[in-house]
């Protein structure tokens, strides 16, 4: 008798590991939707996907067809931000739900970089050369007109001037004493995010809220995600392994903060989480009797 027919399932972080493995075929926004998977595991992705493309299709037969670009981006915006009613979640900035673009399509509420990802989806579908950008402390859209780049707050929709992001920039660069000769020009903070930086600082938003209410699971799980991510970004290697010993699984730590220590040789920690390692595998040992 023949054996039975079965299809073996991804785990969501093997599902997620397949869809950031080459950067060429990266999809940001499948990726970005993905994340949801350690906290709603029946989500269906595509699902979601398909909303989004059917907001695309409505947007587009309302764009004449021979509509120029800034009209284009006029009825976006005049779309995401007004009928779809898109805007920053102000009395729950925090919670981790404003990171979960399903929860965001739902609720037309988010943070700035989970807002842009949707923005941003629905500008390529309709022909508009739109890219994230990183700046410092607000996630930021720009799109490339012909007359030069519009920036945007995805946050409110308001479109910003020169003056505005100098301005919004100005207390980072009091910070770092980014001053006088050591200033640095406005376009370097303007640069396009590629989507694995986008996926990053999402994940690292994550990553801030549960460390801050100490969840080691949820931390656990996006740590997962950003060394499948990040491969050789040492520090969430360590930062994982921290995780990992907040949950008692001892040897997996000690391993990650071994590798930390390995490649970080001039880290200003690397002491004190190599006796953490030693720490770890002691633990880690079974009791004899």
């Amino acid at each position: 008798m023949p054996a039975p027919f079965s299809v073996e399932v991804p785990t969501a972080l093997e599902y997620f590991a397949a869809l950031v493995a080459d950067d060429g075929s990266l999809s940001l926004t499948e990726a970005a939707v993905s994340l949801a998977l350690d906290e709603h595991p029946v989500l269906d992705t595509q699902s979601v996907l398909a909303e989004i493309d059917a907001l695309a299709r409505t947007l587009e037969r309302r764009i004449p067809r021979d509509a120029v670009p800034v009209q284009q981006l006029r009825l976006l915006n005049r779309y995401f931000f007004h009928d779809l009613g898109f805007a920053g979640n102000i009395n729950d900035y925090y919670a981790s739900d404003n990171s979960y673009l399903h929860e965001v399509l739902r609720t037309r509420r988010g943070i700035p970089i989970s807002l842009a990802v949707i923005y941003i989806e629905l500008a390529s579908q309709i022909g508009l050369n739109a890219r994230g950008v990183a700046f410092p402390g607000h996630f930021l859209v720009k799109v490339k007109m012909p007359q030069g780049e519009v920036v945007i707050d995805p946050f409110t929709g308001q479109s910003l001037s020169r003056d505005e992001l100098d301005e919004r920039l100005a207390p980072y660069k009091r910070r770092q004493g980014l001053l006088g000769e050591f200033d640095m020009p406005l376009g370097l903070f303007l640069q396009s995010a590629t989507p694995r930086e986008v996926l990053a600082r999402m994940l690292r938003n994550l990553k801030e809220i549960h460390r801050s209410a100490e969840d080691w699971p949820r931390l656990l799980a996006v740590q997962q995600r950003l060394v499948v991510l990040l491969p050789r970004e040492w520090d969430e290697r360590r930062d994982r392994g921290l995780a990992q010993a907040e949950l008692g699984v001892y040897d997996a730590a000690a391993d990650d903060l071994d590798s930390y220590v390995t490649h970080s040789p001039q880290a200003k920690d690397r002491r004190a989480i190599a006796e953490r390692a030693a720490e770890l595998r002691a633990q880690g040992r079974p009791s004899l009797h």
